[in-house]
């Protein structure tokens, strides 16, 4: 399972915040960007179930994300 995962960080954390989502495995890029969301980043995992896992408990307790919305993609 791969995801796009839109990130809304606080302001002043967003430094740490990009380390720590760099360094959390299923995460394959991360990628600053302007506009609604401050960063998109790209996660993988074998199951829906640990690919929720890993945004809900790993990206979303990361101190300094805001809010995330998750893009589940699928192979057509």
């Amino acid at each position: 399972m791969k995801a796009f995962v839109l990130c809304r960080l606080v302001a002043g954390l967003e430094q740490k915040a990009v380390a720590q989502m760099r360094s959390i495995k299923g995460v394959n890029e991360v990628f600053l960007t302007f506009g609604s969301w401050d960063v998109v980043l790209t996660a993988e995992s074998d199951t829906l179930d640990k690919l929720s896992g890993l945004i809900v408990r790993e990206v979303r307790g990361i101190h300094g994300v805001q809010g995330t919305e998750t893009l589940v993609t699928t192979n057509l």
